[in-house]
């Protein structure tokens, strides 16, 4: 799988960009392009042929403007894909609703970020190793800490009780992207890849040597979100007993 990293250009520059503390010509024409069209111009192109397809001049071809016009806005393809990270962490973003109670906003939050994989596929190229912190990135941080507020957890329990559901969530996610991109990637189909395996695997069943395997329901595979739902409730359960006893 490509990987692509966030913060390997002009950090500075990125930050400035970022959180709107660049200075802005008083003078001269009035721009025939904004920052945020760049921006969702990027985003539509990644959504649509993924993060490999990304270039300043794709970008450039899609707003119907000369590539060295984008160089006026955004130093080069490196900050542009810290701009387009910041700026789909402000999809849907919502602060936390005080009386729901932590576990049903902590499972908003675990279900907005699987939503967020879903709707930008190409976020599960991005490693989020070294991602900047912009307004919204931030942002949904803060709620999230918010969430927890109350709890009686230490400030660095709470963080690592985000990183944990956050790691997940995108762990989850990932690998399902993985899978629905094999059958292109490879040519071969989920349907030919366990057909071929399917003579070897039924002789191993009736070997009687993995007798848990040979009694699993056929469909027990299928269901990916039920799967993901599951594991996060039981991920969920852990630390309100962890919580419940810290009381």
């Amino acid at each position: 799988m490509t990987t692509e990293y966030g913060g390997t250009g002009d950090i500075t520059r990125s930050m400035e960009l970022l959180w709107g503390t660049q200075e802005r010509p008083t003078r001269g024409p009035k721009p025939s392009l904004t920052l945020d069209r760049i921006v969702r111009a990027a985003i539509e192109l990644a959504d649509a042929e993924g993060i490999t397809a990304l270039s300043m001049r794709r970008v450039a071809a899609k707003l119907e403007v000369g590539t060295m016009s984008l160089y006026r806005y955004v130093p080069s393809k490196a900050e542009l894909l810290d701009l387009m990270l910041d700026h789909i962490y402000g999809d849907d973003l919502q602060p936390p609703d005080d009386g729901r109670g932590w576990r049903k906003g902590l499972e908003q939050v675990a279900t907005s970020t699987w939503e967020l994989c879903h709707r930008h596929a190409w976020l599960q190229h991005v490693s989020g190793a070294r991602a900047l912190l912009g307004p919204n990135a931030t942002r949904s941080f803060e709620y999230s800490l918010a969430v927890l507020a109350g709890t009686g957890l230490t400030d660095g329990e709470r963080v690592s009780t985000i990183v944990a559901v956050n790691n997940y969530v995108t762990g989850y996610a990932r690998a399902a992207a993985e899978a629905a991109e094999a059958p292109k990637r490879t040519g071969v189909t989920d349907e030919q890849f366990w057909s071929a395996q399917e003579p070897f695997l039924a002789k191993a069943m009736q070997s009687g040597q993995f007798p848990q395997m040979a009694a699993l329901d056929p469909n027990v595979f299928s269901e990916v979100y039920a799967s993901f739902e599951f594991g996060l409730q039981r991920l969920l359960d852990g630390i309100e007993a962890y919580i419940e006893a810290k009381r």
